[in-house]
C-alpha cells in the first residue's frame, strides 16, 4: 500500500504548496499569518529542507519585497533546529547563514523583529555547525562593519543558549573581538559589554557544570584581562551613562575569570568606577550593586589566595553602601517584590560578606558611622546592623557594651527613619540578651515614646540631606528629600508596640527590667498614646506572676520613682474615657485594673472581680457601641458609678484624701484634652461627695474652676456635673463659690450692653463664664437634696440670676443656659415627687426665657450655625417640657405661644437624623405634657386635644414621609396621655402621690360620681368629633409608610376605646349597639396585634378589616360627618391613601348607606364631585367616581344622577371642558356610570328620560367663541348638552346599552369592518388616507363600545402602517384576539369571510384571507364551515395575487393538528405546488408550513410526496434568503422521521445528498442556520449508521459556535465518515468541492476544512487518485489567493494538514525543482 500511495501522491505539487504557505507570512491578516506559521512549522518537522528552500527561495529581494521578514526567519530556524544530523548540508546551511547576515548588515537598525529573529536562525545554525556560524559571523566583526554589533549579538545569544558549544571556541571569538574593541562606537558598546557578561557567565556556568575552574586556558585568559583592562580604563570613564552601567555589569562578571594579580591591579580603578555609579541614579543601583557584590565574592572569599583589600580600602566602598540602603529601604516600602527590595538585599549581602572576613573592623566601622548622625549613613549602619547581628552574633559578643552605648547616643534622633530602623534594631538587641540594667529601661521607654506617636504627624516638614565632605560616602551628589508623613508615622507606632509586646511576650529575659518599669510610664503626658500598649503588657507580665501578688506589691514599695496606687488609679480611671479609642485602651486599662487589684485597698479588689467584667462586657464590641448615640454619656456615667461604688466600699477617709490629691494633681495631665479634663471634674467631684471635711472640699472646688477650661463646653459640662456631685453632700459650700464667681464676673447688665460695641472677645469671654455658672447652678439644684431645694430655690430663681445671665450670643452658651432652666424645673419635679411638691412662681417667665433662647440670631455669625441651632432647639423643647409640668397650669395665652413657637419643628427636614430625631420626641413630650397639664374638667381637655390635634393635621396629611410619620406619633401620643388622664384618672407620666400633671377630683367625691355633673369628670363623646377624627388618620392607615400605618391604626383604636368608655346621656338617638361597638373594637385589637407581631401581612387585608371596624363602631351622626367631610380625605397627597379613603367611604356607603336621608345623599355626592374636580391623577378619580356609583346603587340613584347632570350642565356652560387639565371629570363619570353592571342600564334611562323631556337641541356651543354665551341659557339647554355627552361617552366607553346593540350584529359588524379596512388600504396605497383615518375612529369606537381593549390597541399601533402589507398583519392579529375573546363569534365571521374571497377587489379578498388565515387556528367544532373554509383556501392558492395565495397557504398550515388529518394529502399537495412558486415570499410561506403540517400528519399522506419534496427541499437549501436556508434545513429534518420501510433507501440517497451541506453550513454566518442544521443532523444521523453517535453529537464541539470547536468537530466526523462510510466519501468530496464556489466566504472555508480532513484521513487510494491531487491544486492555485482572509487562514492549515498526512510520503524527502535551486546557488 504504501507503494501505491507513493503513486498517489507523487505528482502533488508540495513544493508549490509550501511556497504558497510561505508567501501568506506576509499576508494582511493577522490569522492568515498565524495559520500559515503553523502549517509551516508542522511541515517543518517532516521535511526541514523543502521549508528551508521555499523560504530561500522567497528570501529574495528582503525586506523591500517580503514583509514579514521576521515570520521567515522564525520559520526558518524552526526548520534548523527540526534538522537531522544526517540532514545537515554545510553548503546550504552556509547559504543560510549568509541570507540571515545579509538582511542584518543591510540595515543600521539594532533590536527590530526581523533582526531578533534573522539571529535566531544564526543560534540555530549554530547549534548545528558552530564553526560555520561563527565563520559567518567572524567576516563581519570588523570594525568597518555596520553589522558588528548584531554579530556580536548573535555570539552573544549563543553563548547563553548553547555554552557547551561557545565555550571551546571562545577564544577565536575574543582573537577576533579584542582587535576591534577599542574602536567601537559609543552606542554600540552596550552590547559588546553584554556579550561579555553574556560569555563570562557561560563560563561560570560551564565550571559549575564541570565542578572545575580549568574551562580557560593561558590565552582566552589574556585575553580576558585585556579586554577587563580596556573595558575598565576606557569604557568604564565614558560619559554616556548608558554605556558605563552596561560595562560595569559586564567587569561585576568578568572579576571572576581574570587573575589574582590582574583584579588586584585594578581595584584602585574598578572600586571607584563602580562607586561613581551610585552617584547617578538610584534605578540603576541594583546592577551596580550586584556588580559589587560578585567584586567583594572574588576579592574576599577567594580559595586561592587571602583577602585582597584590607579593611580600610573596604570603608569606601562600604560608605558609599550605607545610603544605598536608606533609599531603597524607603521605596521597597511602597512595592511588592521590587527592584528597590532587591538592591537593598544586595547591599546587605555586601555587608555581610565583609563581615564573614572582617567582623570586629566592621562593627566598630558601623558605629562610628552611627555616630556622626547623619541620617542616611545612621539609618543605614543600624539596617546593616539589625540584619548582621543574628548572623555575626559570636563574633560580635564581646562588643555588647560598645553597641549599648552608641545606641543610647542615638535615642534623641529625630529622623523618622533612623527612628524607626533604631527600633527594630532594640527589638532585635533585646532578642540576644543586649538590654539590661538602666541601659534596657532606656531602651523600654523608647518604644513606649514611639507607641505614643499621634495618629498624624503636626508638622509634616521634611529634612533635606545634603552631600557630606567624602565623595563616596553618599548616595550622590544631588539633593533629596525624606518626607515625614502619617503613613510612617503609624508604621514607627506600629514596629515600636509589636517590638514591646514580643519583648514582653517572648524574651523572658526581659521581665526584671520591665516590671514594675512599665507602671512608671503610664503617668507622664507625653506617654497617654502609648497607655494602650503599656497596660496589655502589664496584664501580660501581671499573669505570669499572678500567683505572686505580695512580691508584686513589695517590688513596686521598693522602687521610690515608680507612681503610688492612688496615682495610678487617678491616672487609668480618666484614661477610660473613651471606649473607642485605638487598641481597644478601655479594655486593657480595665484588664490591668484587675490584675493590679492587689495593690489597692483589699474590698476594691474584690468589687473590682465582680464590677470590672461586666465594664469590659460593654465595650468589648465598639460596633454595636457606635448604634447607641449616646455610648459616651452612658459610659461616662459607668465610670462615675464604678469610681463612686469602689469608694464606697473602701472605707478609709486618708486614703480618700489621698486619692483626692491624686486627681487633684493630675489636672496638668489633661490641659488641652477636655473630654478627659471633664471626667477629671467629675471624678473629683463624686470623691468630694463622699469627703466631710468642708475646708478640703472648699479648696479642691476652687481648684475645679481655676483648673477647668470654660471656653470649651465640654469642659464646662464636666465642670458643672462635678460642682453639682459636690451639691449633693455641700450645697452650701457649692453655693456660696458659684455666688462668689457671679459677683466677680465684673460686668453689670448695662456693661455688658456697652461691651457689645467696644471688645467681641471680652462679650465672649462673658458667655462662657455666664455658660458655666448657668450650667453649675443647674446642676447644683440636680443633684441637691430634695429637702433643701424649696430653701434654697431663691438662691436659684428669685434672686433673678438668670436674667443677669440670659444675654448670651453663642450657641453653646444658650444651651448652656436652657439647660439650667431645664435643671432647676426638673428639681421642682424631683422635690414634688418626694412629697416636697411647690409652686414655681417666675415659671411663665422662665418659659420665655427658654423660648427666646431657642430662637435664632441672625447676626451670630458663627460657622455650623444651623446645626447648632437645632441642638439648642431641642435642649429648650425639653425644658419647656420641664416647666409645663411643675405648677402652675398653663393659661390659653401661654399655650398658643408655645405652640406657635414649637410646631412648626414638625417640618424640619430629616438630616441630620441624629439632631432632628431627638427634638421631634422632645417635641412629642412638651405636646403630650400641655395635655395632661391644662384643662379642668373633661370639656375643656376635650378642647384642648381637638385643639393639638387639628394643629398637627397638617403633617399626618403631608406629603413628605417623615413628617406623616411624625405628625402620626405625635397624635397617637397625645391620645395615649389622653386616654390615661380622662379614663383611668391617673398620671400618664406615671407620678404618684400628688401629682402635678393632673390633680385628682377630690377623693371623697369619687365615691358618689353621680352627684357630679358628667362633663365635670369626663368628656361627652360629641365632643370628640369621631367622624372628622376618622378622616383624618382613616386614609393614613393605607399609607405608603408601614410605621405611619401601623400608628394610625393604634390612633383609631385608642380613638373609639375613649370614645365607648366615655357616658353616654340616656336615651341617646344614635342607636349605637354597644355589644356590637365591643365586638367591632375587640376585632380592631385583633388586627392590631397581628400588625404588631407580623410585618408581613399584607397591608390591603389590615386596611379591610381596619375600615370594617370603623364602620361598625361610627355613631350616625359621625357616620354622616364623616362622609360629608370625606374631600380632603380623598383628595390626599399619598396615592395609596387617595384609595385607602375612598375604600373607606365605598365601606360606609355599601353597609350603612341606608340610614343617609335624601339631602345627605345629595351633600354626600357633592363632597364626591368636588373631590372628582380636585383629583387630576386619572386613577384616583376613577375610583372617587366608582364610589359614587355605589352611592348611587346604594342609596337613591335619581339624586345622584340629577346632581351629576346638573354639575355637568354647569361645567359646560362656564368651562372650556376640551381644555381642563385631566380631562372633564363628568365625562369619567358618565363612562363610570357606563361601565357598571347595574347602574348603566339605569343611567342609559335616565338619560334618556331627560332628552325626552328636554326640548331638541339645535347646536353645541364652541368654547372660546363668546358669541354663543348668551346669559339668556335655559336649563334646560344646559341638561340637554350634557345629557348629550353624557349619551356620546356612554356609547365610547363601552357601556351595556350601545354593546348590547352593537352584539346582535357583532358579526356582521366586525366582517364589514375587516373587508373595509383592506379597501381603505387600498385607497391610501394610492395616496387617499384621509378613508382610512374615518375608518380606523369608527373601528377604535367598536372596540371601545364592546369592550375589547386589545383589539383597539392593536389598531392603535399599527392601524395606519400600509409599509410592507403591515396592514395584513394587523387584520391577523385583530382577528386572533377576537378568537380568543369571542370564539362564538368566530364561525359567522368566518362564514362572512370565506364568501368575500370571491370578491373581485383585490384588497378586499387580501383582507378576507388574512383574517381566514388566523381565524382557522381556532376552528375546533366548525364541523362541515371548516370544510368550506379549506376548500376555499385551497381554490385561492391559485389566486393572482401572491398576498392571497401566501395567505391562504398560510391558513391551510395552521389548520389545528386534531383536524389535520383529514386535510393532510389536500394540504400537502398544494405546499408542494408552491414549493415552486415564482414568489420567494410564497415559498418560504410553503417551506414553513411543512414543517407546521409535518408534526401532525399520518405516514400514508406524506410517502407519495416524501421524495419529491426532499428535492425541492434541496433547491431551497443553497438560496441566499437566510430563513429560506434555515427552514429548508429544518423541515428536511421533520421528513426524515417519515422515511421508513419501502421509503427508507431512496430518503437515504437524499440523505446522503445533503449530509455534506448540512456540515458545511454547521459554521454558517447565521445562527438560525446554524441551529437549524445541529437538529436535523441529530435526526438524520441514524440514516448514517455511525459509531459513537451518542458522544458526537452531543459534545460541546458540535454546539460550539467557536470556529476552533467546530473544526476539531469535523475532523472527528470525518473520521467517522472514512471508517464506516467509505462508499459515500467520493458523493462527500465532490459535494465538498463544488462548495469551493458558494457565494459565501465561510462556506467556502468550511468546504476547505471538510474536504481536506477527509483527504488527510482516508486510505481509500481510489478516492486519493481522484481528489487529491485535485484539492491540492485548488488550494495552491485558487483558494489560496481569496479575497477572505477567513478561507486564506483555512486553505493554510488546510495545506498543513494533506501534507501532514500519512497518505503522502514521497513529499518529504522533496527539495525545490533544479531550476529553483539554481537560483537558491546564484
Amino acid at each position: 500500500m504504501a507503494a501505491s500511495s507513493s503513486g498517489v501522491t507523487s505528482a502533488i505539487p508540495a513544493a508549490d504548496a509550501v511556497q504558497v504557505l510561505v508567501s501568506l507570512l506576509a499576508d494582511d491578516s493577522a490569522a492568515v499569518r498565524e495559520s500559515s506559521m503553523a502549517s509551516l512549522k508542522d511541515i517543518a518537522a517532516l521535511n526541514p529542507l523543502l521549508v528551508l528552500d521555499c523560504c530561500v527561495t522567497i528570501s529574495r529581494g528582503g525586506r523591500r519585497r517580503f514583509g514579514n521578514m521576521a515570520g521567515l526567519f522564525e520559520v526558518m530556524a524552526f526548520g534548523v533546529r527540526a534538522l537531522e544530523t544526517a540532514e545537515v548540508d554545510a553548503s546550504f546551511m552556509a547559504r543560510l547563514a549568509k541570507i540571515a547576515t545579509a538582511e542584518m548588515i543591510s540595515s543600521k537598525e539594532l533590536n527590530s523583529d526581523w533582526q531578533k529573529a534573522a539571529a535566531g536562525l544564526l543560534v540555530s545554525i549554530g547549534s548545528h555547525l558552530p564553526d560555520l556560524m561563527m565563520e559567518e559571523v567572524f567576516v563581519y566583526l570588523s570594525g568597518s562593519s555596520s553589522a558588528l554589533p548584531a554579530m556580536v549579538q548573535i555570539l552573544a545569544d549563543f553563548s547563553s543558549t548553547e555554552a557547551a558549544l561557545f565555550i571551546p571556541r571562545l577564544k577565536g571569538v575574543l582573537s577576533r573581538v579584542l582587535p576591534i574593541l577599542g574602536n567601537v562606537r559609543v552606542v554600540y558598546r552596550p552590547i559588546f559589554a553584554y556579550a561579555f557578561k553574556c560569555w563570562c557567565l557561560a563560563v561560570w556556568q560551564q565550571n559549575a557544570e564541570l565542578q572545575s575552574d580549568s574551562a580557560l586556558d593561558e590565552d582566552v585568559m589574556s585575553f580576558l584581562n585585556s579586554a577587563f583592562e580596556l573595558l575598565l580604563k576606557v569604557w568604564a570613564t565614558s560619559k554616556d551613562l548608558k554605556v558605563r552601567v552596561s560595562t560595569v555589569e559586564a567587569l561585576g562578571q568578568m572579576v571572576g575569570q581574570i587573575t589574582r594579580e590582574q583584579l588586584k591591579a585594578a581595584l584602585p580603578r574598578l572600586v571607584p568606577t563602580i562607586l561613581d555609579l551610585y552617584k547617578k541614579d538610584q534605578d540603576i543601583a541594583f546592577i551596580v550593586t550586584q556588580s559589587l557584590q560578585n567584586l567583594l565574592n572574588a576579592c574576599l572569599l577567594s580559595e586561592s589566595g587571602p583577602p585582597m583589600l584590607d579593611f580600610e580600602d573596604l570603608t569606601i566602598i562600604l560608605s558609599s553602601l550605607l545610603p544605598v540602603v536608606f533609599v531603597s529601604n524607603d521605596s521597597k516600602e511602597h512595592s511588592n517584590f521590587s527592584v528597590e527590595l532587591k538592591t537593598y538585599n544586595e547591599v546587605q549581602r555586601c555587608f555581610l560578606t565583609v563581615g564573614m572576613v572582617y567582623p570586629e573592623d566592621l562593627f566598630v566601622f558601623l558605629l562610628n558611622k552611627c555616630k556622626l548622625k547623619e541620617e542616611p549613613l545612621t539609618f543605614g549602619a543600624l539596617c546593616v546592623l539589625k540584619h548582621l547581628l543574628p548572623r555575626l552574633s559570636e563574633a560580635w559578643h564581646g562588643k555588647r557594651p560598645l553597641l549599648v552605648d552608641t545606641v543610647m547616643l542615638l535615642l534623641d534622633e529625630q529622623g523618622l527613619g533612623v527612628r524607626k530602623a533604631l527600633s527594630e534594631l532594640i527589638v532585635v538587641m533585646a532578642s540576644h540578651c543586649y538590654l539590661v540594667g538602666p541601659p534596657g529601661e532606656l531602651f523600654v521607654e523608647y518604644l513606649v515614646r514611639h507607641c505614643a506617636l499621634p495618629e498624624q504627624e503636626k508638622d509634616n516638614s521634611s529634612k533635606e540631606l545634603t552631600k557630606p565632605s567624602n565623595s563616596y560616602s553618599s548616595f550622590g551628589y544631588r539633593r533629596f528629600e525624606v518626607k515625614i508623613g502619617t503613613g510612617n508615622l503609624a508604621e514607627l507606632r506600629s514596629i515600636c508596640e509589636k517590638g514591646l509586646l514580643l519583648l514582653t511576650i517572648t524574651i523572658p529575659e526581659m521581665e526584671h527590667i520591665l516590671w514594675p518599669f512599665l507602671l512608671k510610664v503610664i503617668l507622664p503626658r507625653a506617654y497617654t498614646g502609648a497607655v494602650a500598649t503599656v497596660c496589655r503588657c502589664i496584664s501580660e507580665l501581671c499573669r505570669h506572676r499572678s500567683s505572686s501578688s505580695s512580691m508584686m506589691l513589695a517590688e513596686c514599695r521598693a522602687r521610690t520613682d515608680i507612681p503610688v496606687p492612688e496615682e495610678l488609679l487617678a491616672r487609668l480611671v480618666v484614661l477610660l474615657h473613651n471606649p473607642l479609642a485605638r487598641d481597644q485602651l478601655a479594655t486593657q486599662i480595665l484588664t490591668v485594673l484587675y490584675y493590679l487589684s492587689p495593690i489597692f485597698p483589699r474590698n476594691i479588689g474584690l468589687f473590682w472581680q465582680d464590677e470590672i467584667p461586666k465594664m469590659k462586657a460593654y465595650v468589648s464590641d465598639t460596633e454595636d457601641l457606635k448604634q447607641d448615640p449616646s455610648y459616651q454619656e452612658t459610659w461616662d456615667d459607668m465610670i462615675i458609678d464604678f469610681l463612686a461604688e469602689s469608694l464606697d466600699v473602701t472605707q478609709d477617709p486618708d486614703w480618700l484624701i489621698s486619692l483626692g490629691n491624686a486627681f487633684a494633681g493630675q489636672y496638668e495631665l489633661y490641659v488641652s484634652d477636655d473630654e478627659h479634663s471633664a471626667l477629671l471634674h467629675r471624678c473629683l467631684g463624686i470623691l468630694l461627695q463622699k469627703v466631710d471635711n468642708r475646708i478640703y472640699v472648699r479648696h479642691k472646688i476652687d481648684l475645679m474652676y481655676k483648673e477647668s477650661n470654660i471656653v470649651i463646653p465640654t469642659n464646662r459640662l464636666g465642670l458643672a456635673k462635678g460642682m453639682g456631685l459636690v451639691a449633693a453632700s455641700h450645697l452650701d459650700t457649692v453655693l456660696e463659690k458659684l455666688k462668689e464667681i457671679l459677683d466677680s464676673a465684673g460686668q453689670s447688665f448695662f456693661q455688658r450692653i456697652f461691651s457689645l460695641f467696644s471688645d467681641k472677645a471680652r462679650v465672649e469671654d462673658s458667655d462662657d463664664i455666664h455658660a458655666a455658672l448657668a450650667l453649675m447652678y443647674g446642676y447644683a439644684a440636680r443633684y441637691a437634696p430634695s429637702t433643701v431645694i424649696e430653701a434654697r430655690i431663691d438662691a436659684l430663681v428669685g434672686t433673678n440670676m438668670l436674667s443677669r445671665l440670659l444675654h448670651v450670643g453663642h450657641p453653646k452658651a444658650k444651651q448652656a443656659l436652657i439647660t439650667a432652666i431645664d435643671l432647676l424645673g426638673r428639681a421642682v419635679i424631683s422635690a414634688g415627687e418626694t412629697g416636697a411638691s411647690f409652686p414655681l412662681k417666675r415659671r411663665d417667665q422662665l418659659l420665655d426665657y427658654v423660648l427666646t433662647l431657642m430662637g435664632h440670631d441672625d447676626d451670630d455669625g458663627l460657622s455650623d450655625s444651623d446645626l447648632e441651632l437645632l441642638h439648642t432647639q431641642a435642649l429648650a423643647l425639653n425644658a419647656c417640657t420641664t416647666l409645663v409640668s411643675v405648677e402652675p397650669k398653663l393659661t390659653i395665652e401661654t399655650r398658643n405661644l408655645v405652640l406657635k413657637a414649637t410646631l412648626g419643628f414638625f417640618a424640619l427636614p430629616n438630616e441630620p437624623s441624629e439632631t432632628v430625631n431627638p427634638l421631634i420626641d422632645n417635641l412629642i413630650t412638651l405636646l403630650c405634657t400641655i395635655l395632661l397639664t391644662s384643662g379642668e374638667d373633661g370639656r375643656s381637655r376635650a378642647e384642648q386635644l381637638l385643639h393639638i390635634l387639628r394643629q398637627i393635621d397638617q403633617y399626618v396629611s403631608s406629603s413628605v414621609d417623615y413628617q406623616r410619620k411624625r405628625g402620626c406619633l405625635a397624635a397617637f401620643e397625645i391620645l395615649v396621655k389622653f386616654r390615661t388622664l380622662c379614663v383611668s384618672g391617673n398620671c400618664a407620666f406615671g407620678c404618684r402621690g400628688s401629682c402635678v400633671h393632673f390633680k385628682n377630683v377630690d377623693r371623697n367625691l369619687h365615691g358618689n360620681l353621680s352627684n357630679l355633673p358628667t362633663a365635670f369628670v369626663l368628656p361627652s363623646r360629641g365632643s370628640l368629633a369621631i367622624g372628622e377624627r376618622v378622616m383624618i388618620y382613616l386614609p393614613r392607615c393605607a399609607d405608603t409608610h408601614s410605621e405611619v400605618r401601623k400608628l394610625c391604626a393604634l390612633t383609631l383604636d385608642l380613638l373609639f376605646s375613649i370614645s365607648l368608655s366615655l357616658p353616654r346621656p340616656a336615651n341617646s338617638p344614635d342607636g349605637l349597639d354597644v355589644e356590637l361597638s365591643y365586638r367591632a373594637l375587640s376585632s380592631l385589637e385583633d388586627v392590631i396585634a397581628i400588625l404588631k407581631s407580623d410585618a408581613s401581612i399584607d397591608p390591603s387585608e389590615v386596611f379591610n378589616r381596619v375600615v370594617s371596624s370603623v364602620c361598625t363602631l361610627l355613631t350616625r351622626d359621625e357616620l354622616v360627618a364623616a362622609l360629608h367631610g370625606c374631600t380632603t380625605a380623598l383628595c390626599d397627597k399619598i396615592k395609596q391613601s387617595a384609595d385607602g379613603a375612598i375604600q373607606g367611604v365605598i365601606e360606609f356607603v355599601v353597609k350603612r348607606g341606608n340610614e343617609l336621608s335624601e339631602s345627605e345623599v345629595s351633600r354626600t355626592t357633592q363632597s364626591l364631585l368636588s373631590a372628582v374636580s380636585h383629583v387630576t391623577e386619572k386613577y384616583l378619580r376613577q375610583e372617587i367616581l366608582n364610589a359614587m356609583s355605589v352611592l348611587a346603587e346604594n342609596t337613591t340613584s335619581k339624586i345622584v344622577f340629577d346632581e351629576v347632570l346638573a354639575t355637568a350642565a354647569r361645567d359646560i356652560v362656564t368651562k372650556d371642558i376640551s381644555r381642563l387639565r385631566g380631562g372633564w371629570p363628568m365625562q369619567d363619570a358618565f363612562n363610570a356610570f357606563s361601565q357598571h353592571t347595574v347602574l348603566s342600564l339605569v343611567f342609559l334611562e335616565h338619560v334618556i328620560a331627560v332628552l325626552h323631556q328636554a326640548p331638541v337641541f339645535r347646536s353645541i356651543s364652541t368654547k372660546g367663541d363668546s358669541s354663543n354665551h348668551n346669559n339668556v341659557h335655559r336649563i334646560d339647554d344646559d341638561i340637554l348638552q350634557a345629557a348629550i355627552f353624557a349619551l356620546t361617552s356612554f356609547f365610547r366607553g363601552g357601556g351595556k346599552v350601545g354593546k348590547r346593540a352593537v352584539e346582535k350584529s357583532y358579526a356582521s359588524v366586525l366582517a364589514a369592518l375587516i373587508l373595509q379596512l383592506g379597501s381603505c388600504h387600498g385607497l391610501a396605497s394610492s395616496g387617499q388616507s384621509e378613508p382610512l383615518c374615518a375608518l380606523l375612529i369608527a373601528f377604535q369606537a367598536f372596540c371601545e363600545c364592546v369592550g375589547d381593549l386589545e383589539m383597539g390597541k392593536i389598531l392603535a399601533r399599527d392601524g395606519e402602517q400600509n409599509q410592507n402589507e403591515q396592514w395584513i398583519t394587523v387584520i391577523g392579529d385583530v382577528a386572533g384576539s377576537i378568537s380568543i375573546k369571542r370564539p362564538k363569534e368566530v364561525p359567522s365571521i368566518c362564514l362572512m369571510l370565506t364568501k368575500s374571497l370571491d370578491q373581485p377587489q383585490k384588497f378586499q379578498r387580501e383582507a378576507a384571507a388574512a383574517a381566514l388565515s388566523e381565524f382557522i387556528r381556532y376552528s375546533d367544532g366548525f364541523d362541515s364551515l371548516l370544510e368550506r373554509m379549506v376548500e376555499a383556501l385551497c381554490w385561492h392558492v391559485s389566486d393572482e395575487s401572491a398576498t392571497v395565495r401566501r395567505l391562504c397557504l398560510r391558513g391551510l398550515g395552521q389548520i389545528p393538528s386534531i383536524l389535520i388529518n383529514e386535510y393532510t394529502a389536500q394540504v400537502l399537495g398544494v405546499i408542494l405546488a408552491l414549493l415552486e412558486d415564482s414568489e420567494g415570499a410564497v415559498q418560504f410561506t410553503a417551506v414553513s408550513s411543512l414543517s407546521v403540517v409535518l408534526e401532525s400528519s399520518p405516514r400514508e399522506a406524506v410517502e407519495p410526496i416524501l421524495i419529491n419534496l426532499s428535492v425541492r427541499l434541496r433547491n431551497l437549501q443553497t438560496g441566499m434568503d437566510l430563513k429560506m436556508r434555515a427552514s429548508a434545513f429544518a423541515a428536511f429534518g421533520a421528513l426524515s422521521t417519515f422515511a421508513v420501510g419501502v421509503q427508507r433507501e431512496a430518503f437515504l440517497e437524499q440523505v446522503h445528498a445533503v449530509v455534506p451541506r448540512l456540515v458545511l453550513h454547521l459554521h454558517d454566518d447565521d445562527v438560525t442556520v446554524r441551529q437549524a442544521c445541529r437538529i436535523t443532523l441529530k435526526k438524520i444521523v441514524s440514516f448514517l449508521d455511525l459509531e459513537g453517535n451518542f458522544e458526537l453529537f452531543g459534545s460541546h464541539f458540535f454546539n460550539s459556535d467557536h470556529r476552533g470547536d467546530y473544526e476539531d468537530f469535523v475532523r472527528d466526523l470525518s473520521r467517522r465518515f472514512t471508517q464506516h462510510l467509505t462508499s459515500r466519501i467520493d458523493a462527500y468530496l465532490g459535494a465538498a468541492i463544488q462548495a469551493y464556489d458558494a457565494p459565501w466566504p465561510i462556506i467556502q472555508a468550511n468546504a476547505i476544512h471538510f474536504s481536506c480532513t477527509m483527504l488527510s484521513q482516508t486510505d481509500d487510494q481510489h478516492i486519493l487518485s481522484l481528489y487529491y491531487t485535485q484539492v491540492f491544486g485548488l488550494l495552491v492555485s485558487r483558494m489560496s489567493r481569496s479575497s477572505d482572509a477567513t478561507v486564506r487562514a483555512t486553505c493554510s492549515s488546510a495545506l498543513g494538514m494533506l501534507l501532514k498526512s500519512s497518505n503522502s510520503l514521497i513529499w518529504r524527502s522533496d527539495r525545490l525543482e533544479r531550476g529553483d535551486s539554481t537560483s537558491r546557488t546564484s
